[in-house]
């Protein structure tokens, strides 16, 4: 059973509110799952946006139940594959794949100094491809226009590898303050480096940043020696170091709220 077909199951069974997002360029549904514990603070988690970064779907399951069984405050929406076409031609034909059933690498497709990056690409292929215009993909419209609707506090978008945290994109200096120490709360909790990216636009974390006005992470789980993809086999070691961190964050935007 790969990664996409654990998904579904688990949407079938999961008995608390749960939903579809929105639908792949090849009509695959966008799932959603939400465990709600107090309404404040609403925080969006997003993974499987790069197809041969599947191993953080498979995170994504386990964050579900460990929050569902755990957690005392906070809403946290889960989704755990933004991109099941890509997945599905990395898991069946090109492993190391990361873009849409169109070429289009995701995350360069939102509308945040989109086109800027360093690596983007016109063409569309394997990885880096912005898109014929910002929000040109199906999957990209549908995560923001969800992320608009539940307008959360902060959103986190766990990738792989190289066991860093990104949390900039051109905040102006109290917001980025207010950002970083998100980040270290993070970095208490899985002990990965808090890096800048200057080099990088036109990502959901960024989108999120200058249009919402809120805090959104990056989170690159899985040691940088490890190869893409990244096997189930270390999905331990990656859950057992991040299993605490929306707990954690959750706190941490509770204390920014009331100091």
């Amino acid at each position: 059973m790969d990664i996409l077909q654990k998904i579904e199951r688990y949407y079938n069974s999961f008995n608390g509110e749960k939903g579809i997002i929105g639908f792949s360029e090849k009509s695959q549904p966008i799932y959603y799952f939400c465990v709600a514990k107090s309404f404040y603070p609403k925080i969006i988690v997003q993974c499987g946006m790069h197809a041969r970064e599947h191993i953080t779907s498979h995170l994504c399951l386990k964050l579900i139940d460990y929050f569902s069984k755990f957690s005392k405050v906070g809403t946290v929406y889960f989704i755990p594959a933004v991109n099941p076409d890509g997945i599905k031609i990395a898991i069946n034909t090109l492993p190391l794949y990361k873009a849409n059933a169109n070429g289009v690498d995701l995350n360069v497709n939102f509308d945040a100094k989109w086109g800027n990056g360093a690596k983007n690409t016109t063409k569309k292929g394997a990885e880096n491809y912005i898109g014929r215009v910002p929000f040109s993909e199906s999957e990209t419209i549908a995560l923001a226009a969800f992320t608009l609707l539940i307008y959360p506090h902060l959103t986190v978008s766990f990738h792989s590898k190289g066991e860093e945290i990104y949390y900039e994109f051109n905040q102006n200096l109290a917001d980025k303050e207010r950002d970083y120490s998100i980040a270290k709360t993070v970095q208490n909790q899985n002990g990965y480096a808090i890096k800048a990216t200057p080099l990088s636009s036109g990502g959901y974390k960024d989108w999120c940043i200058q249009n919402l006005k809120i805090p959104a992470l990056t989170i690159e789980v899985g040691a940088d020696n490890l190869s893409h993809p990244i096997g189930v086999k270390h999905l331990g070691a990656i859950f057992n170091k991040n299993k605490n961190l929306l707990s954690a964050v959750i706190h941490r935007l509770m204390e920014l709220k009331w100091t």
